[in-house]
């Protein structure tokens, strides 16, 4: 995994280190980070996005705490044995309800109609990002 892969929205009313942990959990769970996979040095995420590297070190503390990485020694953080197991679909779209929700309430206050906020949803999720 490379630092460039975190998309890190300095502006979002969510903190960084929350983006950070939050992209991190959807790449474990989805199955696109396995066991062992190292992450991206504090220092490195910290430097290519130009945040402070305690921003950093809090996410990895979170999900290192919640058993979602492993510190090694020698070779930094990577992916956990426990956690590193592809999720059931239901559980990973549990991760998406709450952006959901909330794109469901930006929709009505908008007066969108429900089939063209899908449709524009379904050909997102088509695109490569």
């Amino acid at each position: 995994m490379n630092p460039d892969e975190l998309l890190i929205q300095p502006g979002s009313v969510e903190p960084i280190y929350r983006q950070i942990a939050q992209q991190l959990r959807r790449l474990i769970a989805g199955g696109r980070l396995s066991q062992g996979d190292e992450i991206p040095s504090v220092r490195d995420v910290a430097m290519h996005h130009a945040i402070n590297p305690m921003t950093v070190s809090r996410a990895y503390a979170q999900l290192e705490a919640e058993g979602f990485l492993d510190r090694r020694r020698g070779k930094g953080m990577v992916v956990a044995a426990r956690l590193a197991r592809t999720q059931t679909p239901d559980r990973r779209l549990q991760q998406l309800q709450p952006k959901l929700e909330e794109l469901a309430r930006h929709a009505r206050e908008l007066g969108l109609p429900s089939d063209a906020v899908l449709e524009k949803l379904c050909a997102l999720l088509e695109e490569e990002l």
